[in-house]
C-alpha cells in the first residue's frame, strides 16, 4: 500500500467518517421539556440509523480510501471498490436526511398522538458528517484542487560529496543520475568526458533539449501517464505520486521523465510537479 497516493479529498472523506463515528454516540432524539438529567439514546440504539447511516458511511470511506492505496484495482462481485464506496456514501447521506427530517418514523402519525420527538445532537451531526463525505467522495476525480496529494513527497536529501556512495538507489535524490540519453549503468567510453555518452542515432533525431536545461528530480502531485517518445498516444507507464523520477530533457512544456526501471517517455502534464 502507498499512503503518498493518498489525496486531499481522501482526507475529507477520512475525517468525515471520523465525524460519523464521534456523532454515533451521541443523542438519536431531542425532546422538547425534558429535563437534563434523562439519558437519550444514542444511534447506536436504532438499527436502521446504525445500518443505513453509520455502517454504510464507514463502509462507503474505507473503500474509497483502500481502493486509492492499494497498487491494481480489486474488484468485489465485478465492481470497483471505489465506485461501490462511493454509492454507499451517497447512500448513507440519503438514509441521515430521512431520519432528520422524519426521526420518529411513522411513530408519531398515529392518531391521537401528541408531537413527536426531533432529530438529535448526534442524528444532525451525522447528516453534516455524511453530506461533506458523500460531496467529497463524489468531487475528487472532478476538482484538481482535491486531487493533490495528501501526504507531500519527502525532500530530496543534501548532495552527496564527489565521490561519495548515495545512499539509496537508482529512483531517489542523491542516487547517481544518467545523463540525457545514456542507459542507466552505461559507462563511459575512452577518451570520453565522465558522465558523457555518444546519443544513438534514435535520439539525435529527436527534438534537442532546451539549452539551459539541466536533468532534475521530481514528483507528481496526482497518477499521471507517460506515453512514448514516438508520439503514440498509448502510455508505456504510470506516474505515481511519492516516488521521484529523473526528467532528462524539455519539449516545450513536457519533460521526458525516466522511470526506476529504465524506460523513457514524454510526461505532457507538468503542473503541480515538485521538483526535487
Amino acid at each position: 500500500m502507498n499512503i503518498r497516493s493518498l489525496t486531499r479529498g481522501d482526507g475529507v472523506v477520512i475525517g468525515a467518517a471520523v465525524l460519523l463515528l464521534i456523532a454515533s454516540f451521541l443523542d438519536n432524539y431531542s425532546y422538547d421539556g425534558v429535563p437534563a438529567g434523562i439519558d437519550l439514546p444514542s444511534l447506536w440504539s436504532s438499527g436502521p440509523v446504525l445500518f443505513s447511516i453509520i455502517f454504510a458511511g464507514i463502509a462507503g470511506a474505507a473503500l474509497v480510501v483502500v481502493s486509492r492505496v492499494l497498487p491494481q484495482p480489486r474488484k468485489v462481485a465485478g465492481l470497483d471498490l471505489s465506485p461501490f464506496g462511493v454509492a454507499l456514501t451517497v447512500f448513507a447521506a440519503w438514509s441521515a436526511l430521512g431520519n432528520v427530517i422524519d426521526p420518529a418514523g411513522a411513530a408519531d402519525n398515529l392518531s391521537g398522538s401528541s408531537n413527536g420527538p426531533s432529530a438529535g445532537t448526534g442524528l444532525i451531526l451525522a447528516l453534516v458528517a455524511t453530506l461533506v463525505m458523500a460531496g467529497a467522495a463524489v468531487a475528487t476525480p472532478l476538482v484538481p484542487a482535491l486531487q493533490a496529494g495528501l501526504v507531500p513527497a519527502p525532500k530530496p536529501p543534501a548532495p552527496q560529496p564527489y565521490g561519495a556512495q548515495p545512499p539509496g538507489g537508482y529512483g531517489y535524490p542523491g542516487a547517481a543520475a544518467p545523463q540525457p540519453g545514456q542507459p542507466y549503468g552505461a559507462q563511459p567510453q575512452p577518451g570520453q568526458p565522465y558522465g558523457q555518452q555518444q546519443p544513438p542515432a534514435a535520439a539525435q533525431q529527436q527534438q534537442p533539449p532546451a539549452p539551459d536545461f539541466s536533468p532534475f528530480w521530481f514528483a507528481v502531485p496526482v497518477a499521471r501517464p507517460l506515453f512514448a517518445e514516438d508520439g503514440s498516444t498509448a502510455p508505456i507507464a504510470e506516474l505515481a505520486p511519492g516516488t521521484w523520477y529523473l526528467a532528462v530533457e524539455q519539449r516545450g512544456a513536457a519533460l521526458v521523465a525516466q522511470t526506476q526501471d529504465g524506460r523513457r517517455g514524454v510526461l505532457q502534464d507538468t503542473s503541480g510537479i515538485q521538483r526535487g
